[in-house]
């Protein structure tokens, strides 16, 4: 066997284990991680794989499982990202404006939401992010007692709000222009893990639920398992599949969106995503190009319509802001679009819950 050969089985190797090891049902960090770089690993396959036909086009046996496999991993990558390209239908329609359309503006809501990085310095920058795009509601996460103090200019402006600043990277401030008719801050699955519940009402009258949510990832750092944070996730789910009227989700998950976990969040709570059909909108990492994935997500309930979807500019986080416009504009027909549980996802669902709890 020679040396390039040798090379090309370990490179293949890896590179396979890695692309399929996430569909291990085991919640340790060292398995759950591999959930996140499939657009780092599909490019890392495609490359291997031009680098065979270049250097060994070989395709006797057993040589020719290595381009197979390679082949075989590449087209998984492709599936997995496939939904968050053009090619895909949309999940979330796009606002269409006619003649005879209610007041889309009174039904409107322009939300910003952005994990800071509590260690953040760069204050001004996100004070002059929101005061361009003007949204109706802040979602910041990582916020502590310094942070607080240096967006108390807005509160002026977003009169509504509920804080809850921390110095564990855990911290959330919600600001709101939408009058907030009640709310709960919730310590749903971790007691050091904070969520918001909020029933705001828009210039129509029309209320909306909105959830801002903000896991633990699992990660040598931070946790050594996944359950915590999925278990928050399909709590969330859960509830949301109960509530009725609009609803809105957002925040900082811990998960991409293509993770099994964020799938079964969907099925469970019957949600949608606006990046279905448009794009990956990745946040994560925003210094590092070449390690970047979308963790920060906004989910919404088939009673919207997309009018905007953008990832903002870096304020010194290691996160990119997002900044979505949605139209409650409901549509009876859209009921046949929302996700369903399939299979065992409502007893993979409780499992996960209580051995959280």
């Amino acid at each position: 066997m020679t040396s390039t050969l040798l090379f090309f089985i370990l490179y293949t190797g890896f590179f396979v284990t890695a692309s399929f090891i996430h569909l291990l049902r085991i919640d340790y960090w060292w398995i759950r991680i591999w959930d996140f770089p499939h657009l780092q690993l599909t490019a890392l396959t495609t490359a291997g794989l031009v680098a065979w036909f270049i250097v060994m086009p070989d395709f006797g046996w057993p040589q020719v499982l290595v381009p197979v496999s390679l082949l075989v991993a590449m087209a998984y990558q492709g599936w997995l990202i496939y939904p968050y390209t053009a090619l895909h239908s949309k999940q979330v329609h796009a606002l269409k404006r006619f003649s005879g359309q209610p007041d889309v503006e009174t039904n409107t809501v322009r939300l910003l939401t952005a994990n800071v990085y509590m260690e953040n310095t760069h204050t001004p920058d996100v004070l002059a992010l929101i005061e361009k795009h003007q949204p109706d509601i802040v979602l910041l996460l990582e916020t502590n007692q310094t942070w607080k103090r240096a967006l108390q200019p807005i509160e002026a402006t977003y009169p509504h709000h509920v804080f809850c600043p921390l110095e564990n990277t855990y911290g959330m401030l919600l600001y709101s222009r939408l009058p907030i008719r009640h709310h709960e801050l919730r310590f749903l699955i971790q007691d050091d893990i904070p969520s918001i519940y909020a029933r705001m009402e828009l210039p129509s009258g029309q209320l909306i639920h909105f959830m801002g949510v903000h896991p633990m990832p699992p990660s040598p750092t931070e946790h050594y398992r996944s359950t915590e944070r999925d278990a928050e996730l399909l709590v969330v789910g859960k509830e949301c599949r109960q509530l009725t009227g609009p609803i809105i989700v957002a925040g900082d998950l811990n998960d991409v969106a293509w993770s099994h976990t964020t799938r079964l969040f969907q099925r469970i709570s019957g949600l949608l995503d606006p990046r279905v059909g448009r794009g990956l909108f990745s946040t994560f990492h925003a210094r590092y190009f070449f390690l970047r994935w979308p963790l920060d997500h906004v989910f919404v309930s088939h009673h919207f319509q997309l009018e905007k979807l953008r990832r903002l500019p870096n304020c010194g986080s290691d996160h990119f802001p997002i900044l979505v416009s949605l139209v409650y504009n409901p549509d009876p027909n859209r009921l046949d679009e929302v996700p369903e549980p399939e299979k065992d996802d409502l007893t993979e669902t409780k499992e996960i819950i209580d051995k959280a709890t």
